[in-house]
């Protein structure tokens, strides 16, 4: 990395050399068999520069060519960007732990192991279901080195288990699914497999949805699904400062319920989400989005940050072979107090949904959100009594999360980067094929 540095600087006015390391073994199941296993590791060096006050970056594998990075790299600056930051001092960093050496301990076969322990479990619940799903663990290095002067680097870890399956009946099919992460190992199955099991308990019986507005539960699986993708839009600054973000001019004003808190905190220790610095070397911390309904800040990298005006809130990361651009870390909806019993038991007629199909085809930037029920269940007299089909549901975020009837105690991590309780909205339009 020094090298490839060292080369840049003689080209450029400023440089940073950005290298991850990866180690990856993921195990499959398909049809309830196991039926791969796989070892991958894979090094990518990515190399940015400012010549002549524009950027450029060139990515390879080949971390032996130092030419041939640094040329590419020259060569797109003149086609550029023009750069709005300088490259950070790298140096104080918060205390993030994010690697368990203990994940490079777990077998092949301890992880085949806790695999057919999820399938055992499911099928001696419902013998007819077709189970696909999978384990994986897996290692990161993290090194960066800017002409800012000094260096960083952290290594992570993540292992995660995850199971689908599925029950046909004649023309019906019943979709399930849960899964787990987390930067320690995964010894228990349980938490995945009682999920999953609940989840057919509810779906044994099939229920009407009628066409008119409802109250509905969205579990934490069914706000990820249907309502995290525009909050992450609406709060990217880029789009705020596009003026593409329905709440960009809304900083300090009541946009949401007044329960409703929202922040991106890669602090978090032992989430796979978590970091101590972002891919462009500057400090992660914990940013409160929305306060008490309350929007009181943006996410930024140092591009955007500069176009704004304003500073990087350590939200820079980098998508495969692409320049760094504002990201969302670890997205947190503060828990409420209340239960999701009493939730349900305050509804007359209302829906549970879990999994929404399709909500990013709306509008996602002005938030609108609407999809097919994938799995969701028809609440009468507080009860759930069983599954809906062919069911609908539409909105818009800001109608719906404007006014929330109650927050629940019961977060869930979904994914390892969001973690959620069930929300209690009183009336969200439902449409039904009959």
């Amino acid at each position: 990395m020094e090298r490839i540095l060292e080369q840049a600087q003689k080209v450029a006015e400023a440089a940073e050399v950005f290298m991850v390391s990866t180690e990856q073994t993921p195990l499959k199941f398909e049809n309830n068999r196991l039926k791969h296993i796989l070892s991958k590791q894979s090094q990518t060096v990515a190399l940015r520069i400012i010549k002549n006050g524009r950027i450029g970056y060139s990515v390879t594998t080949d971390i032996d060519d130092v030419r041939m990075l640094v040329n590419s790299a020259a060569e797109t600056a003149a086609f550029g960007t023009e750069a709005k930051f300088a490259f950070p001092a790298l140096g104080d960093y918060p205390q993030v732990s994010v690697y368990d050496p203990g994940i490079e301990a777990v077998s092949m076969e301890q992880m085949a192991k806790l695999g057919k322990e999820m399938i055992d479990a499911v099928r001696a619940h419902t013998p007819e279901i077709a189970c696909d799903g999978g384990l994986t663990k897996s290692t990161t290095s993290i090194k960066i080195l800017n002409s800012a002067g000094g260096s960083a680097g952290y290594r992570s870890s993540t292992f995660s288990m995850g199971l689908e399956g599925t029950v046909i009946q004649d023309t019906d099919m019943l979709f399930v699914g849960e899964d787990e992460s987390s930067c320690h190992p995964l010894t228990d199955t349980r938490t995945v497999t009682s999920s999953i099991i609940r989840q057919l308990d509810w779906a044994k019986e099939q229920a009407e949805a009628p066409d008119k507005a409802l109250p509905v539960i969205f579990t934490p699986s069914g706000v990820a699904s249907a309502l995290v993708s525009p909050l992450i839009s609406a709060f990217n600054g880029k789009n705020v400062y596009e003026g593409s973000s329905p709440i960009g001019d809304k900083l300090g004003k009541a946009v949401f319920d007044p329960k409703f808190c929202l922040k991106d905190d890669a602090t978090i220790p032992f989430c796979p989400g978590s970091r101590p610095f972002d891919d462009e070397g500057v400090a992660t911390r914990c940013t409160a989005l929305i306060e008490k309904g309350v929007p009181v800040a943006f996410y930024y990298d140092l591009q955007t940050a500069g176009l704004a005006n304003t500073k990087s809130t350590g939200n820079g990361a980098r998508s495969g072979a692409r320049l760094p651009s504002p990201s969302a870390s670890v997205f947190v909806i503060e828990p409420g107090t209340t239960s999701f019993k009493e939730m349900l038991s305050d509804i007359k007629e209302g829906l549970v949904i879990e999994y929404v199909m399709g909500a990013e085809q709306g509008n996602v930037l002005g938030g609108d959100f609407a999809g097919n029920v994938l799995l969701g269940y028809k609440i009468d007299n507080g009860k759930i009594t069983g599954r809906v089909k062919n069911t609908m549901v539409s909105g818009n975020i800001y109608q719906v999360l404007k006014d929330i009837a109650a927050i629940g105690s019961d977060s869930k991590w979904i994914g390892g980067s969001f973690s959620t309780p069930s929300l209690y909205i009183p009336a969200l339009s439902i449409s039904s094929k009959k």
